[in-house]
This record gives structure tokens, C-alpha cells and sequence, in this order.
């Protein structure tokens, strides 16, 4: 891959969707786009991104973007935090709502595992009083499509499923395992930029967005951040990986890895 191409990607994305990509990466980038090229129709990564930066068309603009955002997940990731959601966070939340429903965002889900082992636990332990309304999104239109089949390799479901939840929750398909429908249509679908406007997104009582904001430019994951932020109901929770902040919130009292509104400060309108 020339440098003028590998440059023209590097700064796409960022423009785009705040993705932090640098010229070590070429190996990535060249590994990202080749299916990409090929699916579209080109004979080499070099024509199509040729294509991209000569064409203007959004979507192949887009097809370029979206195979280069983050796109590792899996079942149950870092269990600690699923179980701080089951047994602190979600019967936190649950006080006083009388009924009005409670909702829960996972971004930037990739293809699905984050938010179905939310569907899960909530299968598994259902919580009484209010309902819960659950939302995954990505970028990426391709892993969206995905994750709504709930379609998943041998490989995806040994990384962090039980052999009970495994039972439990799908059935052996030709090539894979299917999650079961009940277990899918608890969950709504939406395709996000996290860079740009949230506010069409209404307010969530918890979000999860782990391991993205890594990703990003340093301006980028600070507005990003803000609009998680500003996303938040006021007594909301948000997950990030550790050492991850956002402006306004601070660290939830004995629940590692959460964040909640600081004292004194207002969600952004």
C-alpha cells in the first residue's frame, strides 16, 4: 500500500469517525480493506481506495470507514462487570421508577455479544417493577446485520459463554448457533455515530461503551465522551474500561469500572 493511499485512510477516518489510525498500523489497514475491495468488486486495495477518494461516493466512503472501526467483542466480556450489572446496578435502578420503563444502551456493540449477554442475565434474572429496554449499536452496518441474526461460529460462542448458557439460549445451526428469537427480540437496533449528534438517542439509565474510546483521535474521544455524557438519565450509569473518564461524572461508589453523575453537576441538555 503507498503512502498516499495509507494517508488518504488515515485521515478519512478521522474526519468521518474520529478513528485514530497511524502509519505503524499499514499492516492493519491493508488486512481491514482487502475483503473490502474484493466484495466491492476491485482487483486491489489500491484501486479501490483510488475509487473512494475519486468517485465521492458515500458508500464506498462508508464501506472504507466501517471496516476500519474497532471491532473486538464477546460474550461476557470481563464478567465482574456483568455481575456488578445483575446484582448492584440493575436493582439500583430499578427503585422508584414506578413502572416507567428502564433503558440500557450498549455502543459500539459490534456484532451483538455485549448487549445479548445483557439478554441473557436479564432471561436468567428478570427484574420486576419496570421495563427494561435494551438497545446495541455500531457503525458498522455489516456487524448490525449480524448481530440481528444472532447467527455465531463455534469460535464466538466458546469466547466467554457457558456450556449451560450455551444450551440454554441457542441451538446448533449448519456452520454455527443460533440465539434463540425470544432472546433476540428483546433487543433494539440502531446504526450510531458516536461523533456525531446523540441527542435523537433520548436519555439511558445505563450505557456501555467499553474499549471504544481507545480507538479514537484525542479530540474525537473527548467529544465522544461528552456525548455519552449528555446521554446519561440523571442517577444513570456508565461503563467504560478502566481508567476511561468522562467530563461531569465520577467514579460510582464501589462499582469499578462505572461512572455516575458528579455531585452538583447537570446532565447537558
Amino acid at each position: 500500500m503507498i503512502t498516499r493511499d495509507l494517508d488518504f485512510v488515515i485521515r478519512l477516518c478521522a474526519q468521518r469517525a474520529g478513528l485514530s489510525i497511524t502509519r505503524d498500523k499499514q499492516y492493519l489497514v491493508e488486512n481491514r480493506l482487502a475483503p473490502v475491495a474484493r466484495r466491492e468488486g476491485f482487483a486491489s486495495i489500491e484501486e479501490f481506495v483510488g475509487a473512494v477518494r475519486d468517485r465521492d461516493e458515500e458508500r464506498l466512503v462508508w464501506a472504507l470507514v466501517e471496516a476500519m472501526s474497532p471491532a473486538e467483542t464477546s460474550f461476557f466480556r470481563d464478567p465482574q462487570t456483568f455481575e456488578l450489572i445483575a446484582q448492584r446496578v440493575l436493582p439500583a435502578l430499578m427503585q422508584g421508577r414506578e413502572g416507567r420503563p428502564l433503558r440500557v444502551w450498549a455502543a459500539a456493540c459490534g456484532t451483538g455479544q455485549e448487549v445479548y449477554s445483557l439478554a441473557m442475565l436479564l432471561a436468567e434474572q428478570p427484574m420486576t417493577g419496570s421495563p427494561i429496554e435494551l438497545t446495541g449499536s455500531d457503525l458498522c452496518e455489516r456487524r448490525l446485520e449480524k448481530a440481528q441474526s444472532g447467527l455465531y461460529s463455534q469460535f464466538e460462542v466458546q469466547r466467554g459463554l457457558s456450556a449451560h448458557r450455551l444450551v440454554r439460549h441457542f441451538e446448533n445451526v449448519e456452520d454455527g448457533f443460533a440465539l434463540s428469537p425470544r432472546v433476540r427480540a428483546t433487543v433494539r437496533w440502531r446504526r450510531v455515530n458516536l461523533i456525531e449528534d446523540l441527542s435523537r438517542m433520548g436519555r439511558f439509565d445505563l450505557i456501555l461503551c467499553r474499549g471504544f474510546a481507545s480507538a479514537l483521535t484525542d479530540e474525537a474521544r473527548a467529544k465522544v465522551l461528552a456525548n455519552l455524557s449528555g446521554a446519561l438519565a440523571e442517577g444513570g450509569y456508565l461503563a467504560l474500561s478502566p481508567g476511561e473518564t468522562a467530563q461531569g461524572l465520577a467514579p460510582a461508589t464501589g462499582l469499578s469500572g462505572f461512572l455516575c453523575r458528579a455531585e452538583g453537576e447537570r446532565a447537558a441538555a
